[in-house]
Formats: structure tokens, C-alpha cells, sequence
């Protein structure tokens, strides 16, 4: 028997759909319209995406939110 080769070639999306987006960041559709901050980018007329490096950037932030909750940690990070 012969043998074959399977070339696959997988490009990961920068930029998402809102549903997408929501997914990426595990929150439901509803909760990611009405609490991500992260602004989405108009490609084209009437294609609005949102960019996965921006919504890391957001879910960062909330982490290191959550570390400087106390004034002695915001005194310390200075």
C-alpha cells in the first residue's frame, strides 16, 4: 500500500466576532456587552471585531486589580 502525506495549516484569528470575543473570555453574550471595556475595531464598513491582545490586556488588568484592593498593596506597588 501506498503512503500519503496530509499537509494542514492552521491560522489562528486575531480579531473576533462579538460572540467570539464573549467566548474567548469565557463570560456570556450578555455580561461581555455589558462589561467589557475593550473597544472594537471597524475593519470594513459594518464588520466590527474585537482584538484578542486588547481583551488580554482587560482580563490582565482585572487580575492585577484584584492584587492592589488594598490601600497597603497600592502603598507597596509605589
Amino acid at each position: 500500500m501506498g503512503s500519503a502525506n496530509l499537509n494542514i495549516s492552521v491560522v489562528e484569528k486575531r480579531m473576533l466576532k462579538q460572540t467570539e470575543a464573549a467566548d474567548y473570555t469565557g463570560l456570556p453574550l450578555k455580561y461581555f456587552k455589558l462589561t467589557c471595556p475593550v473597544q472594537p475595531v471597524e475593519m470594513r464598513p459594518g464588520t466590527i471585531l474585537w482584538d484578542k491582545r486588547d481583551l488580554d490586556a482587560w482580563i490582565d488588568s482585572m487580575k492585577e486589580g484584584a492584587e492592589m484592593a488594598t490601600q497597603s498593596a497600592i502603598l507597596h506597588k509605589l
